[in-house]
């Protein structure tokens, strides 16, 4: 008999409401149990076993590595969750979610009920993560199946013997890990639904706010306040060519008078380059060390983001889509479909005692023994590691890239190759490298001359570039060297760069923000509400994060602080553990964050800017004005919501610009003597609202466009553009490629 999950109760509006997971402990499995599907005579049984995954690829992998008796079907990720059109959870009640089944799924869940009723056995086979777990447990409330008993298979990577090993071993559902994720989307809908529409009162409609997002906006916003607050200081470097019979070598001057190089005008600069061509010098020490690295670890979630993103170019969510793609499954021609990767949401980099062993046979055989290590390697996971998973790695290291090469499109082949060498050459010898420093010393200055060697390549092999060879002559203390020639090159300090996806990803890991798998929808999000654009595959954020941002410091500074969202991390790690109790978890958050909704309500100040365009309204009479929404701005009543008259300002004001264009003389624009470096037609000045800036006269057949004035002459390293620059320290020009600097003197 089926029985229904322990905790379920029937709500009076009719939705299913479940009160503490936590109340139903699930009694751990005492011993591997087998599932035999053969009848007493020994014969096999036509007993059917019905297995529920998330996905249709995984379906269809896994259908392939099982028996006939099993049939496969895909949930297609969750089947019920929280209400959209209300709050959905009964804080009076302890907090007890109000589940209901999620729009549009209706006819699949009607298909596996069908199912489940005719099958002898069911899995639930969804993924191996809390969500996952959180998936199994819904499964098993609509389908009628007890999560106390064997229910819950799971599998790390899609593989006939991982399938088969999950088979034999089903387990009850881990009610623990259900608990954390319930805890984690109650306190996600909380912030969501009391927060956000606080922010539409105060800010704009249509804004949002999270725990993980919106301490996110909070680092892109810092990082921009950096960079705008940054003064930029000048300094200098001097190179010289030192020459000891027909060897000439680059050195740099790196101490004066005992002193480190500190370099900050052009005179001190000069100064300092004529006394050093009237000096002799001579070799006054050598250093030559070995140098050993050892290859990274495999690939987890949030590394794997950003090796991809610096090596293929990919966002975050392109990158695990492919991942996605990788594990579920590609049919590779007669083998049918493969998984050819293991979970790709971990932050873990252990390895399996199999797969390691396979790894080191095969760079064996195909390296030669100097490249497999005397012992495996192992890495040093962080503190905050979960360790649910495996590092990610192929699930067979015979499937080298060229043997799929033919049955994966371009982005997947790119991303497995990727994964595959990074996994090779975490099992590899260490590199080897010989280090050579030459220190080169005069009356009054001091020289370093660098070399290196390489001595053995490694894992260099397979993974990563290695530096090319920089090898010295044999040098010896007291061999005398002539100055060849001696160069002084200007600089300017560089203010903090803005975040790539990469290196904002990188950011959250370290503060401990999140999990794996929340990182690529997260920027995703904040790119798809217009609080960030992407320039040059840097974040910048928008004029409306910073004032959103400005609200959530003042009054909600807990949900933008990185710690305090780190933290709550850990608490719900505690909730999977069983160590924390997730209703008080809830209500600790709750009570403190409603009473500052309340306040925030009155304390608040509007952020809404509207001005009057002195109109009245058609319909009702009133003052019209000019507002900002989520889309630019717009024309609306003042008196709404009574009335609701608005028109959009780009359709309405047309007619009327274009009638003053026409009526008003052209305006001649200031031509610059500089030929346009694309078609090379006038550049003239433009005015826009934003402020002026450089653009062909033959716009829109060139797209030329800057925002400094171009000038005449041509970098003398490169032959790179120049343009003008008003700074601090005076008037420069900058080439537009190498980013060389020259002081130009005032009139």
């Amino acid at each position: 008999m089926k029985c229904t999950p322990t905790g379920a109760l029937k709500g009076t509006d009719g939705l299913a409401t479940l009160t503490s997971a936590s109340k139903t402990k699930t009694s751990k499995s005492k011993g591997a149990k087998t599932t035999k599907n053969t009848s007493a005579s020994g014969k096999k049984s036509s007993k059917k076993i019905l297995v529920i995954v998330e996905s249709p690829a995984k379906a269809k992998t896994i259908e392939r590595h099982l028996g006939k008796n099993y049939i496969v079907r895909a949930s297609m990720g969750h089947l019920r969750d929280l209400p959209k059109s209300q709050f959905g959870i009964d804080v009076e009640n302890e907090f007890a979610p109000k589940y209901i089944n999620v729009r549009g799924k209706g006819e699949l869940i009607r298909a596996l009920k069908k199912e489940a009723k005719n099958a002898d056995k069911i899995y639930l086979a969804s993924d191996p993560d809390r969500e996952g777990e959180a998936i199994a447990w819904h499964l098993a409330f609509i389908l009628g199946v007890d999560p106390e008993k064997d229910c819950r298979i799971v599998f790390h990577e899609i593989t006939k013997p991982a399938i088969e090993e999950a088979v034999q071993h089903p387990r009850p559902i881990h009610m623990e890990q259900v608990d954390a994720q319930q805890a984690r989307r109650m306190l996600d809908r909380i912030v969501g639904y009391k927060l956000s529409p606080l922010l539409w009162r105060k800010v704009r409609k249509g804004l949002s706010a999270g725990r993980v997002q919106s301490v996110t906006v909070r680092l892109i916003c810092d990082r921009e306040r950096e960079i705008e607050a940054f003064q930029s200081e000048e300094y200098w470097t001097v190179e010289a060519k030192l020459k000891k019979g027909k060897n000439a070598f680059t050195a740099d001057v790196t101490h004066v008078r005992g002193k480190k190089l500190a370099l900050h005008s052009e005179a001190e600069t000069k100064a300092l380059t004529d006394d050093l061509a009237r000096q002799d010098f001579a070799v006054k020490e050598v250093k030559r060390s070995e140098r050993r690295k050892k290859a990274a670890p495999p690939f987890t979630t949030s590394s794997l983001q950003q090796d991809a993103a610096r090596k293929l170019g990919f966002t975050s969510g392109r990158t695990m889509m492919i991942a996605q793609q990788l594990y579920e499954g590609v049919v590779l021609g007669r083998q049918g479909a493969t998984g050819l990767i293991t979970y790709m949401r971990t932050d873990s980099t252990r390895i399996s005692n199999l797969a390691v062993d396979e790894a080191r046979s095969y760079l064996s055989e195909t390296y030669g023994r100097d490249y497999v290590p005397p012992r495996p390697n192992i890495y040093a996971m962080g503190k905050k590691a979960q360790d649910a998973h495996e590092g990610i790695r192929p699930t067979s290291i015979v499937r080298t890239p060229a043997d799929v090469e033919a049955y994966l499109n371009r982005d997947q082949l790119r991303l497995y190759t990727l994964i595959y060498n990074r996994f090779l050459a975490c099992q590899m010898s260490a590199s080897v490298s010989q280090t050579q420093n030459v220190f080169v010393a005069g009356a009054k200055g001091e020289f370093k001359i660098s070399g290196r060697k390489v001595l053995f390549d490694g894992f260099y092999r397979v993974y990563g570039d290695m530096d090319k060879d920089k090898i010295l002559p044999d040098l010896k203390i007291g061999d005398e060297m002539s100055l060849q020639s001696i160069k002084s090159s200007q600089h300017f300090t560089e203010p903090p760069s803005r975040y790539s996806e990469a290196g904002l990803v990188k950011k959250l890991e370290s503060l401990g923000i999140g999990r794996p798998s929340t990182y690529a929808p997260t920027i995703s999000l904040l790119t798809s509400r217009d609080y960030v654009k992407v320039e040059k595959k840097q974040l910048v954020p928008n004029e409306i994060a910073f004032t959103m941002m400005g609200v959530l410091e003042e009054h909600f500074s807990d949900i933008v602080d990185s710690e305090f969202t780190s933290n709550m991390e850990e608490k719900l790690d505690h909730v999977a553990e069983d160590k924390a109790d997730w209703q008080k978890l809830l209500s600790d958050f709750y009570h403190p964050f409603m009473d500052k909704i309340s306040a925030g309500k009155t304390g608040i100040k509007s952020q809404k800017v509207a001005t009057p365009i002195g109109e009245k309204c058609p319909e009702c009479g009133g003052e019209l004005l000019l507002r900002k929404g989520r889309y630019g701005e717009f024309i609306a009543c003042g008196n709404f919501p009574k009335c609701k008259y608005s028109r959009n300002i780009a359709k309405a004001e047309q007619g009327a610009q274009e009638g003053e264009a026409a009526a008003k003389p052209k305006k001649e624009l200031k031509k610059i003597d500089v030929p346009c470096p694309k078609c090379g037609g006038d550049i003239v000045e433009r005015i826009s609202r934003r402020g002026k800036f450089y653009g062909c006269a033959n716009y829109p057949k060139c797209d030329f466009v800057s925002n400094y004035e171009p000038v005449a002459e041509k970098c003398d390293e490169c032959g790179g553009d120049m343009i003008k620059k008003e700074l601090k320290k005076g008037t420069f020009h900058e080439c537009t490629k190498c980013k060389k600097k020259v002081q130009i003197a005032e009139q």
